[in-house]
């Protein structure tokens, strides 16, 4: 009881700031070499911050598509390479892949010569890269100095190889179509009716359009589409069951399946649910899996309230 009254308090707490904006906020916007990042701080208090969250974006998003969570935490909004005001910046070599996307967070933490991320959360492709990053971490990538998250939250992420069989292809379609469409547009209200011709639903296509930047009297990508489908390749293509098998001690990884995607077969959420009941092990970081009620792929549209009352309670025992 008493431990549900705490859950509660802190989904309370989190949804009214989420639901109020206070004067006192300071944002910061800054851009390197590596990436774009937005840093935005909750309202001063006279305790200091001690952790760090960072947030990872899906494929063709940016780090503004999570600014609503950003007033529960001290928070870092990373825009990926290829996407967002990164995608305005030189010096991402190939390959585009999870690899040199998760590098290139390592990149920004000591470039700016920040403590190692206590949170990371990544949606999507953002939640592979949060893999490869806690995974490279482990194997001593980065150097002696790297600390691992102690949670990892992947959000409506398949762990392993992407398989487009018994899927309906979704953002293979949208990749499709956004390769076919012009490199600018007249508006976004354009962009988003054009979208709902082609069958899309309004949420995604609303979403779609929230991602351009004005360039002269037209609209454009905030995105490399080229660069953005490689790496969706490498997200595909790329597996991370023997990290959520084996966490690395001392970190949590929570998976977070949305009840109507469309990413997820059978056997893979069999062995997700065979993971999550697994004993504590004390030479193993724990795991966790989350059913999100009433959501398809992109959960900060469909339901983030919902993803909110599942992060809340875990996130709100960290001293932010």
């Amino acid at each position: 009881m008493a431990r549900s009254l705490r859950n509660r308090n802190a989904v309370h707490l989190l949804t009214r700031v989420l639901n109020s904006v206070s004067p006192c906020s300071v944002t910061s916007m800054r851009s390197l070499q590596t990436l774009a990042y937005e840093e935005v701080r909750a309202p001063p208090t006279d305790k200091p911050y001690t952790s760090t969250a960072f947030v990872l974006h899906g494929l063709l998003g940016s780090g503004r598509n999570w600014r609503s969570f950003s007033r529960t935490l001290a928070m870092v909004l990373v825009d990926l390479r290829n996407h967002g005001k990164s995608a305005e910046l030189e010096g991402f070599d190939p390959p585009h892949d999870m690899y040199n996307a998760a590098k290139d967070l390592a990149n920004l933490v000591e470039s700016r010569g920040w403590e190692w991320p206590d949170v990371v959360m990544g949606h999507s492709m953002g939640g592979k890269v949060a893999l490869q990053f806690s995974e490279s971490c482990a194997r001593g990538d980065y150097g002696e100095s790297a600390a691992l998250p102690k949670q990892l939250w992947v959000l409506d992420s398949v762990p392993g190889e992407a398989k487009r069989e018994g899927s309906d292809g979704e953002v293979e379609k949208v990749l499709e179509t956004l390769q076919k469409l012009p490199s600018s547009f007249p508006s976004r209200k354009w962009l988003v009716n054009h979208m709902l011709e082609l069958g899309f639903s309004k949420s995604l296509s609303d979403w779609i359009g929230s991602n351009l930047k004005r360039s002269g009297d037209q609209e454009t990508w905030a995105f490399n589409l080229d660069g953005a489908v490689q790496m969706f390749n490498s997200y595909r293509e790329t597996s991370y069951w023997s990290l959520l098998e084996k966490p690395p001690k001392g970190m949590e990884i929570s998976v977070v399946r949305a009840e109507k995607s469309d990413r997820w077969d059978p056997e893979t959420t069999q062995r997700l649910e065979s993971l999550s009941s697994r004993g504590e092990d004390e030479s193993r970081g724990k795991f966790s899996l989350h059913l999100l009620p009433d959501s398809g792929h992109w959960v900060h549209v469909d339901n983030p309230k919902g993803l909110l009352e599942i992060v809340a309670p875990r996130i709100h025992s960290f001293s932010f």
